[in-house]
């Protein structure tokens, strides 16, 4: 199989780092390029313009196309410039979204049958950035909605080392997360499953985000940062609008339909691996 990934960010690299060896080829998008130091990859540049001739060969010729481009006040740009090369063909396409479109349900369970929320720009971006990849495949895009990501560089215990960890409280507040091991998982089981759908990639267990502060702590033997009240507490406009979405999402689809077996089914059993692997030292 040749795969070809459009938006070379952290989850499809570390995608490629764990099953690049089941592919015969392995090419990828980036926005920057400078960018052509990934091992095993071999790199294309594009920043939403007119791809060049070569990389709408090696999509038109890819067996798996997976996608990780977010979309933009314009539309999906992958869609824009690819769209045409989909028509008619049978390739396996995965769309990463994301669980945000479900927006607010104070805490309560939401499931894949539950209908997307589009409140604000971004969610509204992302449903149609999901409806339109669908169209383009016929029905039979995989569209995965993942969690929030952590992993190697980029989880509790690196930002507890780095001295920008904090405990935002807000009570009532869950998040869901997903280790990138577990999207790669996903990733792989989508591309071998015969048609298209929605799954959620969430790990078991949504928690305040102040328990995974203070677990990674505890690993690491040091007093966890303050608590600080979110409703006073100096935030981004964009990291104060995470917050205003809070729901329970269940993995159930995923671990029944794609056979998912969590590597990291809570926070913790993450950061215990992760700390094992040396993070936060």
């Amino acid at each position: 199989m040749r795969l070809f990934i459009l938006g070379l960010g952290y989850s499809a690299r570390h995608f490629v780092r764990k099953h690049g060896g089941s592919f015969s080829r392995v090419a990828g998008t980036v926005r920057d390029p400078a960018q052509r130091d990934l091992a095993g990859i071999e790199v294309h540049p594009f920043s939403g313009s007119l791809p060049s001739p070569e990389t709408v060969e090696r999509v038109r010729d890819a067996d798996v196309l997976l996608v990780s481009i977010p979309p933009g006040s314009g539309g999906d740009p992958a869609i824009a410039a690819f769209g045409g090369v989909l028509q008619g063909s049978r390739r396996k396409v995965v769309y990463l979204s994301t669980i945000g479109v479900y927006g607010d349900h104070g805490g309560a369970w939401v499931d894949e049958s539950t209908p997307p929320q589009a409140i604000l720009d971004r969610t509204r971006m992302r449903i149609a950035a999901e409806q339109a990849w669908t169209d383009a495949t016929g029905g039979d895009a995989a569209i995965l909605r993942l969690a929030g990501i952590y992993g190697p560089g980029r989880n509790a215990l690196a930002t507890l080392r780095a001295g920008t960890a904090r405990r935002i409280i807000k009570p009532g507040q869950v998040f869901n997360r997903i280790h990138v091991d577990d999207i790669a998982s996903a990733i792989m089981a989508a591309i071998h499953h015969q048609g298209g759908g929605v799954w959620n990639v969430c790990d078991d267990e949504p928690a305040p985000p102040q328990d995974v502060i203070g677990y990674a702590a505890q690993l690491m033997g040091v007093a966890p940062p303050p608590e600080e009240a979110f409703a006073t507490a100096e935030m981004s406009a964009m990291a104060r609008s995470f917050y205003a979405s809070s729901a329970r999402v269940s993995n159930e689809k995923l671990k029944r339909e794609l056979g998912v077996t969590l590597a990291c089914p809570t926070y913790r059993h993450g950061l215990d691996a992760l700390w094992r692997a040396g993070e936060g030292r």
